[in-house]
């Protein structure tokens, strides 16, 4: 009985110890925050009459979540293109587009990309919408990442 004691004790011992962690912890972007993005930019653009793809991505680049709701092949691969865009470079593709860099990896030209803040302006990721008016894929990503509590825009220093 006392080897199991003494082990009890032990571990609960560990789980109490709260020295120094060697990472901290920083917002990211979940898989229920990405569904919910793709979601409301879907039902949006079917409420206004699109056939559009969604994708949206982590900061690091890497997909998330997708749908491509009727929209054509190659409207599904430009959503992509320009989600990525946006999360790795952290700027809307509108702007993107602004900079005539157009070899850049991963660099997308077109507007309908948008990145993805975190409340406190930290990047988590981005969203590309393609399939309707580039104006369009613009708003419907920008509204479904506020509907999701996400910025699309770093807030300014000392404005929060």
């Amino acid at each position: 009985m006392k080897p199991i004691l003494a082990s009890l004790v032990t571990t609960a011992a560990l789980f109490a110890y709260t020295g120094s962690q060697a990472q901290t912890m920083r917002p990211f972007l979940d898989f229920k925050t990405a569904d919910a993005i793709r979601d409301h930019c879907l039902t949006n653009a079917g409420q206004a009459g699109h056939a559009i793809a969604v994708a949206v991505f982590d900061d690091g680049g890497d997909l998330v979540s997708y749908s491509n709701h009727g929209a054509s092949p190659a409207a599904a691969a430009v959503a992509q293109w320009k989600g990525r865009s946006a999360a790795v470079y952290r700027r809307s593709t509108r702007e993107t587009a602004a900079w005539n860099a157009p070899t850049a990896p991963m660099i997308a030209t077109m507007e309908g990309g948008m990145p993805l803040f975190a409340r406190d302006g930290t990047p988590i990721g981005g969203v590309g919408v393609s399939g309707a008016s580039s104006e369009f894929d613009a708003e419907c990503g920008t509204r479904a990442a506020e509907a999701a509590g996400l910025r699309v825009s770093r807030p300014e220093p000392g404005s929060e």
